[in-house]
């Protein structure tokens, strides 16, 4: 009887053992390779991850979580995917995710506490690798005790968590450079010759927030201004609570010559406004953002914010999580970049 070839759509497709033996190395060290687990260089791992590609293996993720392990996803916590600055994070999460053959799981919470507990929930119940939880934590620790509980009890049964910013959690973290950005940003305008300063704020419940005025405040003291006495609006961390903000701002400080909007998203709500009232921006008013989210440059005028590299701060989240846990919390420090545009000029009798 002649035998026939079967056609490459029904061959059997690779396994495991297969990958193992083409690779060199143990059952094991391919299982752990693929999974992103301890135990294995990163040489090897990546080794096994070509041969795993070359033979186009794919994991059977569904066979592993029956088993009880955890899948190669990464559960990805955001406040708001709408956002530029949460979406450039995700960018980079993604883009480490697939140079380590993970995908990447994400999660919407609006900023709602319940809402993120919730989120970390499912993401347990579905079995993933490591949680990264991108935005800021809360003033008041209390507002973060039971999402703590339940990342901490997803560390002790082997997951990985990373967060992005100031939390109250005992894990590793990307910290963001808030301060430090806020205090260069209101410097700028004070050299600029401004004095009559004013901030459009996010939420005050937001560790960002604070960091972000903290900042502002000490630039303000050092060049002798009341650091208390800045008129500070705080407001939704949207373009809407930018328009608010700038409209209280404005009827109730009508001299302000400069407005700091602690996100690029308010700051286009400031523009907005300034711009239906006829204010000239910057002749009569500078205007500055922060995070430099790609649509700041092409505002009108252009936007003078502070550039957080918020891709690589994605990047560098992951990268922490897919890495042994060590005996304490990591902590790494981004930069900043000053990046002057058209919204800022000195202000009126200055020039």
């Amino acid at each position: 009887m002649r035998r026939v070839s079967r056609p490459a759509a029904e061959r059997i497709a690779p396994r495991l053992v297969d990958v193992a033996e083409s690779a060199g190395v143990s059952l094991a060290t391919a299982s752990r390779s693929l999974s992103g687990s301890v135990g294995v260089s990163e040489e090897v791992a990546a080794h096994v991850r070509e041969v795993a590609a070359q033979l186009g293996y794919v994991a059977n993720l569904h066979a592993r979580t029956l088993a009880g392990g955890r899948t190669s996803v990464a559960g990805l916590i955001v406040y708001e995917i709408g956002d530029p600055y949460f979406a450039e994070i995700a960018s980079g999460v993604v883009r480490v995710a697939g140079e380590h053959g993970w995908s990447v799981q994400i999660s919407h919470t609006e900023r709602d506490p319940a809402a993120e507990v919730a989120q970390i929930r499912l993401l347990r119940a579905h079995r993933v690798g490591a949680i990264v939880v991108a935005g800021s934590g809360y003033v008041e620790p209390s507002m973060e005790e039971e999402a703590g509980r339940e990342l901490a009890a997803f560390q002790e049964s082997g997951g990985r968590v990373v967060v992005v910013g100031r939390h109250h959690l005992r894990c590793d973290a990307v910290l963001t450079d808030n301060e430090a950005a806020g205090e260069s940003l209101t410097r700028h305008l004070l050299e600029l010759g401004h004095r009559r300063l004013a901030v459009a704020a996010g939420p005050a419940h937001l560790t960002t927030i604070v960091d972000r005025l903290a900042g502002i405040r000490t630039a303000a003291a050092g060049h002798g201004l009341d650091p208390d006495g800045l008129p500070v609006v705080h407001a939704p961390f949207t373009r809407e609570g930018g328009r608010d903000a700038a409209r209280r701002l404005l009827d109730e400080h009508p001299g302000t010559t400069a407005i700091l909007a602690l996100n690029d998203a308010m700051a286009t709500g400031v523009l907005s406004i300034l711009r239906e009232r006829g204010t000239p921006v910057p002749q009569e008013v500078s205007v500055t953002g922060f995070d430099d989210i790609q649509v700041a440059q092409d505002l009108a005028p252009a936007l003078t914010t502070v550039r957080l590299p918020m891709s690589e701060i994605g990047a560098v989240a992951l990268e922490m999580a897919l890495r042994p846990p060590s005996a304490r919390p990591r902590r790494r420090s981004t930069g900043h970049v000053l990046v002057v545009r058209d919204s800022t000029a000195p202000p009126r009798g200055r020039d």
